[in-house]
Formats: structure tokens, C-alpha cells, sequence
């Protein structure tokens, strides 16, 4: 054995006499070197730790221009180069070459301090701070090149992860959406304290009832056209009281606004006692009760019949007959309410009035809303804001146009528009039968074939036609979901938290919470005893 090692070691001693040849060689690599360090072109950094891969070859690929180091593009072209280390990490490490992934990682670091500092002390990079940094990052990302992490291989492997971050993203959308569709129909605990504390002021002081009594004899104004009628259909008394509070102090003639409120039974008792007990600068209220409407039955309300079919209320409540199909914002309770759905009775509800405006309990008013009144509605039945400004809102969002019947009738980019502040000309109402119009389309939704749930696809059919367009400043929608433009908001005459995030819930947006809270007297007794604040 040992006489074959020696025989294997014979053929190096023959390589000896070329000496030479390796000593050109080292020659050239020392000139080369002693070249580059003279130039500042390469200085090794202490974070990163390089394999002795050949620089020479490294150099000869690498293409660092006058423009890439000048001081308007410094910091550009850091921020590309660290776009494209970040995308050769999840390479790298996938193919499982870690050591490179850290050489790219600490890179990356270093690369993005270099533009923490430049951004804390607000000056521009200089062209001798980031040289180093930008030649450092340029030699790893040749190297990548080298390792075959090539254009097609890094598309394809970004695609694959792409998606799978999509998937990722749709699934914690899902669950975000559902977490919060929970949360918007949670009752809070001080507003259910508040109720039940109304309640008992209400049955337990014969004072109350009386002077409730003593000042719906005095309300001649709940019949007086010559009045401003709003009308609210809600079971949140804070809320309410807020729409009604925020319109009496924007209002120049306060004393001219008349509100018609409408409960149901449970609130009914609460809500008499609260608008008995404040007073709102002279705004006269009345409150109504759902069940005390004697036409407000089966027979004559289709979509009544429908919300006590039990195989409905199951899909309301679980969505469980259509797989999960339909999202879960639409399967939200409410939509069983007979006040989600009275405001296609308002006639019914109000036969002696001839101009009504609507108002959604989630709505703050900032501005005289006397002008609504004197709006000429051009023969039409109802006055609200268009939302058409994107595709998103136009008819075909809400409605199936696969269906002949909605093809047939309706444009599929007719404007849709909001429900939420409303005027409705009860005159052309009655005229035109529009209640009617409203039971032929629920008649045929029985199957929910034309749309699925809500009041707006309805109120898009019944008042197709019957709307006219008004100008924008009048109801702002959007503060329960989304960014608002501050400048709509400061011209806004109606405020609308439409969405899951209402100003009265702790998910509420905070940036447009005090639009809401500074029409709240939290100093009051029944509010501080409910924990309000």
C-alpha cells in the first residue's frame, strides 16, 4: 500500500519544474489586486463572509457606471438592488444554498442602513457612502447570475410563490372579513345597558309616561306639510339620538324639524324615554313601533312572507343551502328585520305627509339639511346621491344579468346610487304605485335568482327610472370602511359610516370616530352608569 502511495505522488514532483508557470500566474493575480485596491473598488466588508470565489471573472461581468454612482441615483439603485437580493434569498433558499442566502441577507442589511441613515438626517447618499455598498451587493448579485439563478428560473419560482402568498392572503381575507362581520353585529354591552336602564325609567316612572303623553297632544307639526319630516327606522337608541341631535344643532330652524321614528317592540319602551327625557332644541320626535302597523302583514308584504319561511332564516343565519357561496356580509340578520325593509312603506307609514327625507341610523348631519326640501326632484319619486364614479357601483355589480328578466328591463351600466339619505316625493310616490313595482320584483326574487340579499338591489329595480341625481356634497358615504377624501368630508352636508365599522363599536375607524362622539353628551347620568366614554 505504502509503495503505491508513492507511485500516486509521482506525477505531481513532474509538475515542479513549472514553476514558471505559476509564478507569471501569481505575478498577474498580485497586480491585479494591488490595481483594484489602489482604485477603492473593492473593500471586504467584516459582516459578510466570502468564499474565495475568482474575483477576476466577477469583475469582468459587472458593469458599474458613472450614471449608477452618480448622487441623483444612488439611492435608486440601492433600492433596485435590494428589491432583487430580496427575490434571490427565497431562491437561494429553496435551492437550499444558505450560505449564499446569509451573504445576500447581511448585504441587504447593510445596504438598507445605509438608506435609514441617509433618511434620518435628511440628506441625500453620497457618492463615497454607497459605492462600496453598491459594488458589494453587484458582485453577490453576479454571482447569483453564475449559479444559474437565471430570468426564467427566478420567474417561475416568484410566480409559484406568488400564489401561494394570494392563497395565503384570500384565506386570512376570509377569515378577516367573517372576524369582522361578527364583530359589527356583536351588541355592546353599554348599549344593551342603556336599553334596559331606559326600560326601567320607563315602567317605573309614571312622571315620564305622562309628560310623554302631554307632548304628543301638543305635536300638531307630525302632520304639517309646511314642516321638515325626517324619518329614522332603527333599534339603536345612541345612534339614533345622534342623527336626531346632530340635525337639530346644524339646523338654522330647529323648531321646524319634525322626526318620525320607528322601532320595534323590544326598544320601543326605551326609546319613548330617552327622547321624552332630552330635548333637542326644540326638535319635536315622534317614536313608533313596528307592530302597531295593523296593513303590516303576510298578505300584503311579500318580503314579509318570505323572511318567515324557516328555510330562509336558515340561510340568513347559516348560508349553509348555497355551500358558502354567498359571502358572509350578506348573510347578516339585519337583512330578517322588517325595519331593514320598511323603508319601501314609508306612504303606508306616513299617509298625511307629502315629502319625507330618509335617514340610516349610521349618519352624521354637519349642515343645514332645510335645502333638501326645496329640491325640485323633476317628477321623480326619490332624490339620493349617485355612487357610479367607479364601475364597481353600476347596476351590473348588484344584479344577475344572466337572468332575461333583469337583461330585458334594466341597463347593466345604469348608476347605482345610496340609501342612507334619501327625499322622497311621497306624491309621486303614491302615483306611480312605486310600493307596487317594489312587490312585483320581491315576488319574483322568491328563489333569490335576480339578486341575493339586502335593500339596495331591490331599491335599484324599484326606482329605476324614479331617481334623480343629487349633488354629491349632500350625503358622503364610506367612514365604516374606508379612506375618505378629507375635503368631501369637510363639504359633506350627511356623514354615512356604511360598513362594519361603525363609530359606536371599538372597531370603528379612530381617525373618523369624533365626527360621531362629539354629538354625544358623555357627561350624561344614564351614559356614565353604562360605562360610555
Amino acid at each position: 500500500m505504502r509503495r503505491r502511495g508513492l507511485d500516486f505522488r509521482r506525477p505531481v514532483r513532474k509538475r515542479f519544474p513549472n514553476v514558471v508557470w505559476w509564478t507569471v500566474c501569481g505575478i498577474l493575480v498580485l497586480v491585479l489586486i494591488v490595481v483594484l485596491s489602489r482604485e477603492g473598488q473593492i473593500e471586504s466588508k467584516p459582516t459578510i463572509s466570502r468564499k474565495p470565489y475568482r474575483r477576476d471573472r466577477i469583475m469582468e461581468g459587472v458593469t458599474v457606471t458613472d450614471e449608477m454612482l452618480s448622487s441623483n441615483s444612488v439611492t435608486r439603485q440601492l433600492t433596485d438592488q435590494i428589491s432583487l437580493a430580496k427575490a434571490f434569498v427565497v431562491i437561494a433558499k429553496e435551492s437550499n444554498n444558505l450560505q449564499f442566502a446569509w451573504e445576500l441577507s447581511a448585504q441587504i442589511r447593510n445596504s438598507q442602513a445605509l438608506l435609514s441613515n441617509a433618511a434620518t438626517r435628511r440628506t441625500p447618499l453620497t457618492v463615497g457612502e454607497s459605492e462600496t455598498a453598491i459594488r458589494d451587493m453587484a458582485l453577490l448579485l453576479y454571482q447569483a447570475q453564475q449559479l444559474h439563478y437565471d430570468s426564467a428560473t427566478m420567474l417561475m419560482r416568484l410566480r409559484a410563490k406568488i400564489q401561494t402568498l394570494e392563497e395565503q392572503m384570500s384565506s386570512a381575507n376570509e377569515k378577516s372579513s367573517k372576524y369582522g362581520q361578527i364583530a359589527a353585529e356583536e351588541v355592546p354591552k353599554s348599549l344593551y345597558c342603556l336599553g334596559v336602564r331606559l326600560t326601567t325609567e320607563w315602567f317605573g316612572n309614571p312622571n315620564l309616561q305622562k309628560k310623554h303623553r302631554e307632548r304628543k297632544q301638543m305635536d300638531a307639526k307630525l302632520k304639517d306639510n309646511s314642516m321638515y319630516h325626517f324619518c329614522i327606522f332603527s333599534d339603536n337608541i345612541l345612534a339614533s339620538s345622534v342623527v336626531v341631535n346632530s340635525t337639530a344643532l346644524n339646523s338654522k330652524n330647529p323648531d321646524k324639524i319634525v322626526f318620525h321614528l320607528v322601532t320595534d317592540e323590544i326598544n320601543y319602551a326605551a326609546m319613548k324615554a330617552w327622547f321624552t327625557v332630552n330635548s333637542f332644541r326644540g326638535v319635536t320626535v315622534e317614536v313608533q313601533k313596528l307592530e302597531d302597523f295593523k296593513w303590516l302583514n303576510a298578505s300584503y308584504v311579500p318580503v314579509l312572507k318570505q323572511l318567515q319561511d324557516s328555510e330562509t332564516q336558515s340561510y340568513y343565519f347559516s348560508g349553509h343551502n348555497d355551500d358558502g357561496q354567498t359571502p358572509i356580509k350578506f348573510r347578516n340578520p339585519k337583512y330578517l328585520s322588517m325595519l331593514n325593509h320598511l323603508r319601501f312603506y314609508i306612504p303606508e307609514v306616513y299617509p298625511a305627509l307629502k315629502k319625507v327625507v330618509f335617514l340610516d341610523d349610521d349618519i352624521v348631519v354637519q349642515k343645514d339639511l332645510s335645502g333638501l326640501f326645496s329640491i325640485d326632484l323633476n317628477g321623480n319619486v326619490n332624490g339620493a346621491v349617485e355612487t357610479c364614479m367607479e364601475t364597481f357601483h353600476r347596476y351590473h355589480k348588484y344584479l344577475n344579468y344572466s337572468h332575461p328578466l333583469i337583461r330585458a328591463h334594466f341597463d347593466p351600466d345604469a348608476c347605482g346610487w345610496a340609501f342612507g339619505m334619501n327625499v322622497f316625493d311621497l306624491v309621486e310616490w303614491r302615483k306611480r304605485n312605486v310600493t307596487g313595482i317594489y312587490h312585483y320584483w320581491q315576488e319574483r326574487n322568491v328563489d333569490r335568482t335576480l339578486w341575493k340579499l339586502g335593500t339596495l338591489p331591490p331599491g335599484l329595480l324599484t326606482f329605476y327610472g324614479l331617481t334623480e341625481a343629487l349633488d354629491p356634497s349632500w350625503h358622503v358615504l364610506g367612514l365604516g370602511y374606508t379612506n375618505v377624501d378629507p375635503q368631501l368630508i369637510e363639504k359633506g352636508a350627511v356623514l354615512h359610516f356604511n360598513g362594519n365599522s361603525k363609530p359606536w363599536l371599538k372597531i370603528g375607524i379612530e381617525k373618523y370616530k369624533p365626527l360621531w362622539e362629539k354629538y354625544v353628551d358623555y357627561s350624561h347620568p344614564l351614559l356614565q352608569q353604562c360605562n360610555f366614554h
